[in-house]
């Protein structure tokens, strides 16, 4: 359907339709979960310092898609890579300083993003909003077993 076909839409495909476009905005916007914004702050959230392993479990990324991002954070120089002294088959990766600088550059976006995004909502309203979020997340979450979605 068009956007100009709207009118036409039920309720509820008027709700899925917009939680799509919010879920594609703040991918475009707020670096999703698997660039190197991402990566990085999560790096920073965790001392500056995690396994390979480790970060892909925080990061809910493939390894393939981790291994990309990290080559190209360090190519820029933004994180070191080294093997474990504990599990040589392992890697651990650092922040560099600049890494960290720009960890926390992006951050500061992020939190002014935010912000920003809502600031057509009273708090009392982003209250709400909220509390109706989390009750679609349990519901969604509960739908994941049901043959009907797969």
């Amino acid at each position: 359907m068009r956007d100009g076909d709207r009118g036409e839409w039920t309720l509820s495909h008027r709700v899925l339709y917009d939680l799509g476009f919010f879920g594609h905005y703040l991918h475009v916007h707020a670096g999703g979960r698997s660039g190197k914004q991402h990566i990085l702050t999560k790096l920073d959230m965790a001392g500056g310092h995690l396994s390979q392993r480790e970060l892909q479990e925080r990061s809910h990324i493939s390894s393939a898609a981790l291994s990309e991002v990290l080559c190209k954070l360090d190519a820029e120089g933004l994180v070191s890579r080294t093997r474990s002294e504990e599990d040589r088959r392992q890697m651990d990766i650092a922040l560099t300083e600049s890494g960290t600088e720009q960890a926390t550059k992006w951050k500061r976006e992020l939190e002014a993003f935010e912000v920003e995004c809502l600031s057509c909502l009273s708090d009392e309203e982003q209250g709400q909003l909220l509390s109706m979020l989390d009750r679609l997340v349990d519901h969604w979450n509960g739908l994941d077993g049901k043959e009907a979605l797969a």
